[in-house]
This record gives C-alpha cells, sequence and structure tokens, in this order.
C-alpha cells in the first residue's frame, strides 16, 4: 500500500517527512552497492579471526559469519518494507509500536550504539591513515608516548581526528554524497580483498598451510557457537532496525529485497574469509597471529603496494562508517526536536559523542568485542526488531496511516504519547538478558548457568520475547489500526 499523501503536525522536517515517489531512485544495484560499502570493512575482516581465536575451526567460523547474515537477512528485509511502502525513516515508522514520544527511546538506543561503531570504525581508518605516513616517511606508528588520560599517543590521536573530519565532510553533504561514495567505492574495495588474499596464499605457501595455521588452540562448545551466531547477528541488527532510512530511496520492493539478499551475505562471507586466509597466513609468515589488516600491510614489505592498500582499507571505512553509524543516529537525534535538529545536526552530535567514547578502549580485546560489545547491544536491539515486525507485518496488516504518524494528537499518540505495549514488550524482553550482560562486564561476580546461556543468545531470546509479548499485549489493549 501506498501513502505518500500530506503530513500535519511539528513531528516533522525536512530530513523526516516521507520521500516522495519521483525522489525514490535506488535500483536494487545501488542498494547492493551500498551493502558492499558497508559490509567490506575491517571489523568484517576481523570477525571470523576473533571466532577462530575462541575455540573455531575457519570453516566453523565461515560458516557461522554466513549463517548469521542469513538470518539477519530476514528482519532486514522485513523492516525495510515500510520505508519503501511509505517513504519515511526508521524513528518515524517507531512511532507506531511506540508512540509518538515513546519513539525516541527505541531511536536513542539505537543512535547511541551507532555513535559506539562510529567513533570504532574512525579509530579504524585513522589507524589506517597513521600507519600510511608511516610506511612512505619511515617513522614508527606504533611510537609515541601515551596521553594518560586517553592512552593513546598525541599522532595517534592527531590521525583519529584527521579521519573524523572527513567523516564530517560527507555527513555535511548529506545523503546524495553517502550514495555515490557506496557505488564508486564497492568495486575497488572487492578488488583490495581478493588481492590481499593473493599474496597471503602465494605468501605462505597454499591453503592447507593457511588452514593448518588456523586450527583453534581450544574446542568450542554449542554454547560458544550460539554466542558466536548471536554476534554475527548482533553485529547487523543495527541496521536491521534503521534499514527504512535507506529503503525509503528505493524504487520498489523488490530492488530492496534483491539488492539486499544478492550483497549482504555474500559480501559479509566473503571478506571474512579474506581475513581467515590472512590471519592463518601470518601465523606462516610472521609466526604470530596478526588479526589487524592495517599491521598485515604494514609488513607486506612494498612500500608504494603497502600504501595503496592502506589507502584502500581507509576508503572501506568511511564508506562504512558513513552509511552504517551516521545515517541512523542524524535521524534518530533529529526526531527528539525535528524543528531544532536537522540530519546535519544529529550527524554532528553523532560525530562528537563517536570521540568522546574513546573507541580505542571498546576494540581493545577481541574477546571483549565479541561477547561484551556485539552481544550487550544485540540484547537491546534484537527486542526491538521482534516490536517492529510484530507490529507492522502481524497486528497492522503492513498498513499505516503515514499522516497521522506525523499528527501529535494523531491515533499514534497513545498515553500521552507512549504505546504502554510497547514499552513494556522492550522492557520486559531485555530483562532476562541483564544478569548474563552484568556478569559478563565483571559487576556482578557470578549468575546461574541458565542465565548465563540466555545472554549468549540475547538477540534471538529477545527478539522472539518481545515479539510474542507485544501481540499479547496488544490483544489485551487493541491499538487504532
Amino acid at each position: 500500500m501506498e501513502n505518500t499523501g500530506p503530513v500535519s503536525g511539528s513531528l516533522t522536517n525536512a530530513d523526516l517527512a516521507p520521500v516522495a515517489l519521483d525522489k525514490r531512485t535506488w535500483s536494487r544495484w545501488d542498494v547492493a552497492a551500498l551493502w558492499v560499502g558497508m559490509a567490506v570493512c575491517i571489523p568484517t575482516y576481523t570477525m571470523a579471526s576473533s571466532l577462530i581465536g575462541n575455540g573455531m575451526t575457519w570453516w566453523q567460523a565461515l560458516l557461522t559469519v554466513l549463517l548469521g547474515n542469513l538470518i539477519v537477512l530476514v528482519p532486514m528485509t522485513l523492516n525495510a518494507h515500510p520505508g519503501t511502502a511509505y517513504g519515511i525513516p526508521f524513528p518515524v515508522l517507531l512511532r507506531a509500536s511506540f508512540g509518538i514520544r515513546g519513539a525516541n527511546i527505541a531511536a536513542l538506543l539505537r543512535g547511541v550504539v551507532a555513535c559506539g561503531w562510529f567513533g570504532i570504525q574512525t579509530w579504524f581508518g585513522g589507524a589506517a591513515l597513521h600507519a600510511t605516513l608511516a610506511i612512505i616517511f619511515g617513522f614508527d606508528a606504533s611510537g609515541g608516548t601515551p596521553i594518560p588520560a586517553l592512552g593513546i599517543s598525541a599522532s595517534q590521536l592527531t590521525f583519529f581526528l584527521i579521519f573524523w573530519a572527513m567523516n564530517v565532510f560527507f555527513i555535511w553533504k548529506g545523503m546524495e554524497s553517502i550514495k555515490w561514495l557506496e557505488v564508486l567505492s564497492a568495486p575497488f574495495l572487492l578488488a583490495v580483498g581478493g588481492l590481499l588474499m593473493i599474496w597471503a596464499v602465494t605468501q605462505a605457501g597454499g591453503f592447507a598451510r593457511i588452514f593448518e595455521a588456523s586450527s583453534p588452540t581450544k574446542v568450542v562448545t554449542w554454547g560458544g557457537f550460539g554466542a558466536g551466531l548471536t554476534a554475527m547477528v548482533g553485529f547487523w541488527s543495527t541496521l536491521s532496525l534503521n534499514i527504512p532510512d535507506f529503503s525509503r530511496y528505493a524504487k520498489s520492493q523488490r530492488d530492496q529485497l534483491i539488492g539486499q539478499a544478492v550483497a549482504l551475505p555474500t559480501t559479509m562471507t566473503f571478506y571474512s574469509f579474506v581475513g581467515i586466509v590472512v590471519t592463518g597466513a601470518t601465523v606462516v609468515i610472521f609466526g604470530e597471529a596478526i588479526w589487524d589488516p592495517v599491521q598485515v600491510v604494514g609488513k607486506i614489505g612494498n612500500k608504494w603496494l603497502s600504501a595503496l592498500a592502506l589507502i584502500v582499507l581507509a576508503v572501506a571505512t568511511l564508506s562504512t562508517n558513513i552509511a552504517a553509524n551516521v545515517v541512523s543516529p542524524a535521524n534518530d537525534f533529529s526526531n527528539l526536536a525535528p524543528s531544532r535538529i536537522s540530519f546535519r545536526a544529529g550527524g554532528m552530535i553523532t560525530a562528537l559523542i563517536g570521540i568522546l567514547i574513546m573507541p580505542w578502549k571498546l576494540v581493545a580485546d577481541p574477546s571483549g568485542y565479541i561477547f561484551t560489545w556485539l552481544i550487550g547491544y544485540g540484547a537491546l536491539l534484537g527486542p526491538i526488531a521482534g516490536i517492529m515486525i510484530a507490529d507492522y507485518h502481524v497486528y497492522r496488516n503492513q498498513i499505516l496511516n503515514v499522516e497521522q504518524l506525523y499528527h501529535p494528537d494523531g491515533i499514534y499518540r497513545f498515553t500521552h504519547g507512549f504505546s504502554l505495549a510497547g514499552l513494556a514488550a522492550f522492557f520486559l524482553a531485555v530483562l532476562p538478558n541483564l544478569p548474563g550482560f552484568l556478569a559478563q562486564t565483571g559487576i556482578i561476580a557470578s549468575i546461574h548457568p541458565w542465565l548465563g546461556a540466555i545472554y549468549q543468545q540475547a538477540w534471538f531470546f529477545g527478539f522472539a520475547l518481545s515479539f510474542i509479548l507485544y501481540l499479547g499485549f496488544r490483544r489485551i489493549s487493541p491499538a487504532p489500526v
């Protein structure tokens, strides 16, 4: 169903308003390029290597990545549907299930996670620039006395801020510049991944030696497999929520569906495989597992080839960061006060928070990166996805009144702007995962084993529980349709 009628009220601005039909120009190839640009990044490269470090074989790690991305493709395409059907962004869609004010709670949770990712990607991109100049001019990129309050050197901080400024440029230019950044960078990013893998195989003496070097030092349990799968789903659980921010520009449902299905699982699996091969090769070539591709490229031996590869890694990080970690929080913060906060202003808020969180501390430990960061925010975002899909696809049968979504006293006002059904389902679905998170972060010493098991499958558990609870609450307290 299309609904492109006028909107009313004070809950909109030029960035949050529905996209007009003649502005929906993204084809399936544009959508696919978006996913190639987002998926080819340093965290994707390190993902499977981190799983191997936690006990998986190379093929188990690769299978986990593939399964996780096939699973997350389901909520991704389901939540993309209303964006394409009605031209509305993620925070506006949330108003149907959480209320015109309650939507801000869910949107801010998604936005804060994106700020964390923005900082992480900016740190990786700055490190790539830093290493590039170190190779060209011959200085030690790892040197320098750490600044006491920060834990990184002045030169590391400088290049972090330089890459941060590059991101701010695209924030200022807006959505169309982001589209072209993804389209132009996608083929080059895939090519450099392939070349890096060819170098690794050649230098290490073949795949057999690499896979032998990638053999785990410990045995993964079914619980460990579940935790790894949850982390893989959690990796894109952010985009599975705010995918309407992009699908609102798609020409048709067929374009958004095919574009995502073709590019997301294949690119993630391919680039994770590149990470597996290159990390395994470093054991053969250098005698140690180096899971950071910036360090690997720095050891290639050819100054200009290394510099070129690092520049491409920086471009890969930039394309991922802008699309995956700026668009959503920019819209989410704008939704707080549409008349005062534009997309640009929301993007700048994101960029500033990305500095303040000190992202280098989030990724210092690969184990903490998976079990605390990825699973932790998956416990928050899984329930939101369950509520969104239950509301739009089951309860409302894909029918929304767009004008009412922007009306302060319309049918989506619920109780003083808050949907009690949506909020109750969310908090009750998050609650069982809280003990596991507190134990993982060391806030509490120990928990019952079954609570730990629930946390290892946090996204799945939260999604299913919120889905069931929301529909149950809607039977008790029906909402206007």
